[in-house]
């Protein structure tokens, strides 16, 4: 054995060695690391098996050995280089299946088949023989036409491993760039070396890949020890971009669209990469034929919410407008949308049971003395009449008793829709409780509240309400007191003279208007 071929056996079994040692190492700390450690542990046992192969045909005296060992070799080299492609798109954050690992490898398992069974159809070797020159272990081999796409695909697998590393180069954290930098170079490096053995620029019938292969491992093994390669990863700027649920656009300082996620896709449709450069003020005019409803801040940060109608239905967006610090101090804009119309829906849910009668939906007892207090303190400060109207069913008791709490139910409402038909905009109508309602009239006299209060009460008596036991006529019983002396007067006495006002029409009959006067008495 020369001692040119020992050299080659040395330099082989050194990069089978390392690569083995990278295999087991992350293998025996896997529960340590992050997924991606997986396909590095396939990708580092599939070259330990291409450097181990390789090294024993390098020592094989017969060509029957040759073949055999050519054979394993052809289990780790193809399946290795694809392994690898497999391995950095799972450090760059791309998501992997199960079926789409398969398919990418799908090349490989196959080359093996054809390695195995070469000497049926002679289709990845035409011609694998004994060098008549050199003799063995050296071969004198005619490639066949699955060489070639072994070939091909095997270096594009490498050279794409690269290609992907190089395109993050910019979105990643210098603390990443060192784990980036190896990463690169321990594809580069068998790269180039199989351009050159595939070109016919390496001595002839040896494989010059697994010799080299120990560089890529050293640097596989420093970027383990000194960057935490599995600990820690950068996660690829397309991948957190687009996966969020909030649309980002980023404009330029020329409010230029120059980078969008898939969300902010979904919330305008018609938003594409050859809007890229474009005007985004101009952009928003154009598809929606407005003006656009946020200011563009260019400094700090500034929140507002809109409207945006997205696949036939609105939807209200909260805008996040955040100013962003460029290269050769330009300005730019990051626009963050986020869907908050589940929200908005659900807090009109609960301020509408939170103020709204359930049974009537008019407003409730908490949302009149809230409103009607600041109405109250307004009408106090300009000097305006301020009146209410407290009034009551009559007899309601004896509904519920008679006919059952259905129809009990059925007649507030009606009576509510009833006079809902004499009010207008400005009386504040609401249920007190029970079957009391009340109407705070800011701007009214007592003389205008009594008539008011008079309409009330002929429209429910001549308006009974329909039921299947027949028609059931209904009457109000209603109180009213305005603010005489501002000086002491609250919301709640003026709520308490209505009262008993409110009282007194019932105990002189029902079915009446009684008017506060004094605390003396009630007159009507």
């Amino acid at each position: 054995m020369g001692s040119q071929l020992t050299m080659y056996i040395t330099l082989v079994c050194t990069s089978g060695v390392l690569n083995l040692y990278l295999c087991l190492y992350a293998f025996s700390k896997r529960h340590k690391y992050t997924n991606i450690a997986n396909y590095f542990i396939f990708y580092t046992a599939a070259i330990s098996i291409y450097c181990f192969a390789s090294a024993m045909t390098l020592i094989s005296t017969t060509l029957e050995q040759i073949s055999f060992w050519n054979t394993i070799l052809y289990i780790g080299m193809p399946t290795s280089a694809t392994l690898g492609l497999l391995y950095v798109m799972s450090y760059l954050g791309f998501k992997l299946s199960f079926r789409r690992s398969m398919l990418i490898l799908l090349i490989p398992f196959i080359t093996i088949i054809m390695v195995a069974t070469n000497h049926w159809h002679h289709l990845h070797y035409r011609v694998f023989e004994l060098d008549p020159n050199l003799g063995a272990p050296f071969v004198y081999q005619e490639i066949g036409i699955w060489y070639m796409v072994h070939g091909v695909y095997t270096f594009a697998s490498m050279f794409v491993a690269f290609l992907l590393l190089l395109s993050h180069w910019k979105e990643t954290g210098k603390a990443y760039r060192p784990q980036l930098i190896a990463l690169m170079f321990g594809q580069l490096v068998p790269t180039l070396t199989a351009f050159l053995y595939l070109n016919g620029l390496t001595p002839a019938g040896v494989d010059p890949v697994p010799m080299i292969l120990w560089l890529s491992s050293l640097l596989y093994l420093w970027a383990i020890n000194s960057s935490r390669l599995f600990r820690i990863m950068p996660i690829a700027k397309d991948t957190i971009y687009n996966s969020i649920n909030d649309g980002a656009i980023v404009l330029d300082e020329s409010y230029r669209l120059i980078e969008f996620n898939q969300a902010s896709k979904a919330m305008m449709p018609n938003l594409n990469k050859s809007m890229f450069g474009n005007n985004f003020v101009k952009f928003w005019k154009e598809q929606t034929g407005e003006a656009l409803p946020f200011k563009l801040v260019t400094d700090g940060i500034a929140t507002q919410e809109i409207k945006l109608c997205s696949e036939g239905m609105e939807r209200i967006y909260q805008v996040r407008i955040t100013s962003l610090d460029q290269a050769r101090n330009r300005k730019g804009l990051l626009l963050v949308f986020t869907d908050i119309t589940e929200i908005k829906r659900l807090q009109e849910k609960l301020e509408q049971q939170a103020y709204n009668d359930e049974l009537t939906k008019i407003y409730n007892r908490r949302a009149f003395i809230q409103q009607c207090e600041q109405d109250f303190e307004a009408a106090r400060e300009t000097g305006l009449p301020f009146t209410v109207l407290l009034m009551d069913i009559d007899y309601f008791k004896r509904v519920n008793d008679t006919y059952g709490h259905h129809v009990g139910d059925q007649l507030l409402v009606h009576v509510v829709k009833v006079c809902q038909t004499q009010l207008q905009e400005g009386h504040f109508f609401a249920r007190y409780g029970g079957e009391e309602f009340v109407i705070a009239l800011k701007g009214y006299k007592e003389a205008e509240g009594i008539t008011i209060a008079d309409r009330l009460r002929g429209a429910v008596e001549k308006a009974p309400l329909m039921t299947e036991a027949g028609n059931l006529s209904a009457t109000l019983s209603i109180g009213v007191a305005e603010v005489k002396d501002w000086t002491e007067e609250t919301l709640y006495k003026l709520l308490h003279k209505a009262d008993t006002a409110l009282y007194a029409a019932k105990e002189e009959g029902r079915n009446r208007v009684k008017v506060y006067v004094s605390s003396e008495g009630v007159v009507k």
